[in-house]
């Protein structure tokens, strides 16, 4: 073996560390995520069925009032990490604390806007006469951890951006079990029902927020950082944020065609539909969590001036992502006879579930290449070309997922339509990633 080559694997094997002690504490973070609604649903569904739709639709606005805002922690990722990179860590957390400062004016404008209009969103909702005041309830309370959600986003990509994913991991443990405890009682012990519920998720949403912001707080004064407020830099982060915002939108609106086309097809569609959402949701937790270690380390090498470093680990997590891809899978294929009964036993909906369960199979290595290079791109700062990309893609999956009813298509149809989207993004992804047009140095881009 030639000095090169021996040279050549002991670098990937300290990518490959790096990777994962990155990667391993995130997936954890992005798992306990949805934990908080599974325990409000699990316990606010002994107290009654109209109970539990009010929860529901109330945690469904609240969940995409939060994660249009996801870039909050993106953009911080990728702009806290280059400034380590540089080696300048006061600069680093000031950046952090713009973000921090951006999300509580946008989280405190949201809370505004929701407390009065809670009824109406719920009536657009469709919310039936039983469910609809248990969800304002549940709304109006809930949205006073909204300033909460948004800091929590933006410190978690403070700390990502510091190359700490394990701080994010036991902050969502703590969060979790405080809040489990919390509603069982409230809801059973004061008898404070659906509202009590509420009250523990708010209450766990500030702790976890002030959790985060003891470390930021710390880290700030150990380096002389200043916690005030600064209007150009968080004018600056708002301005970075905004073409993830656009690539996040887009997202959404491909989701919610999906959705669409899928109740059009029929009821068993639309259910088996449901299935494979949450499915895919959980895979793309791990290859997410590489996502998120590429935003960090990527970030950190373009900082420090080193782009063939980055280029290097672009490589190296490309193969993770591909590997992981097929692993998952795989996977998905093998354990089919056991995960299909747990959600239903409709034999309707596991007919149609199994043809697209098997297109989300093979579509898995796509998504590996498609969430390793997102992540690689948004800890470049290359937000703009995400964007774009983003929205060329909802303008190829729009048309082909409408086209599924028309031309008599099934689930299956619109599963293929799925992954020629994800086809899309790869191509686009792949190309940016090959031009170098990425690579920009410095402490900022």
């Amino acid at each position: 073996m030639t000095q090169a080559s021996t040279t050549t694997k002991t670098t990937a094997k300290r990518y490959d560390r790096e990777i994962l002690a990155l990667a391993v504490p995130a997936f954890g973070a992005l798992v306990a995520e949805p934990l908080f609604v599974m325990a409000d649903s699990a316990i606010v569904g002994h107290l009654g069925t109209p109970q539990l739709a009010g929860l529901g639709i109330a945690a469904a606005l609240l969940t995409t009032a939060v994660s249009v805002f996801v870039f909050l922690a993106y953009a911080t990722t990728a702009a806290v990490a280059r400034r380590v990179g540089a080696g300048d860590l006061p600069a680093a957390i000031r950046q952090g604390m713009d973000g921090i400062w951006l999300a509580l004016l946008l989280g405190t404008a949201v809370l505004v806007a929701v407390l009065p209009t809670a009824p109406g969103l719920i009536s657009l909702f469709g919310a039936s006469d039983t469910a609809a005041p248990y969800a304002v309830t549940y709304l109006r309370i809930s949205a006073l951890g909204i300033p909460a959600m948004l800091v929590v986003l933006a410190a978690t990509g403070v700390i990502r951006g510091l190359q700490d994913t394990r701080t994010p991991l036991y902050v969502a443990i703590g969060g979790f079990a405080l809040n489990g405890a919390l509603n069982v009682a409230l809801v059973y012990g004061a008898g404070l029902g659906i509202a009590g519920s509420a009250w523990g998720t708010v209450t766990a949403q500030w702790a976890m927020a002030g959790a985060y912001l003891f470390v930021v707080v710390r880290g700030a004064r150990q380096h002389g950082a200043s916690l005030r407020p600064d209007a150009a830099g968080i004018r600056a982060c708002a301005q970075a944020g905004v073409p993830l915002l656009v690539r996040t939108l887009s997202l959404r609106a491909i989701l919610m065609i999906a959705t669409a086309v899928a109740a059009r097809l029929g009821d068993a569609d639309i259910a088996a539909h449901q299935i494979l959402l949450s499915l895919w949701s959980l895979l793309a937790f791990a290859l997410d969590a590489i996502a998120i270690a590429g935003q960090a380390i990527i970030g950190r090498h373009l900082g420090a001036g080193d782009t063939e470093g980055a280029r290097a680990v672009c490589r190296r997590m490309l193969l993770w992502g591909v590997v992981t891809g097929v692993v998952l899978g795989l996977l998905v294929v093998l354990a089919r006879p056991v995960f299909i009964p747990l959600f239903t036993s409709d034999p309707a909906v596991e007919n149609t579930l199994l043809p697209a369960l098997l297109v989300v199979a093979l579509s898995q290595p796509v998504c590996g290449v498609v969430f390793v290079l997102d992540g690689v791109l948004m800890g470049a700062g290359d937000g703009r070309y995400l964007a774009w990309a983003m929205l060329l893609t909802l303008a190829v999956f729009a048309p082909a997922a409408l086209l599924v009813p028309a031309l008599g298509g099934g689930l299956t149809a619109l599963w293929w339509a799925m992954t020629l989207m994800m086809l899309v993004r790869m191509v686009t992804l792949q190309l940016r990633a090959r031009s170098g047009r990425w690579l920009v140095a410095g402490a900022t881009r």
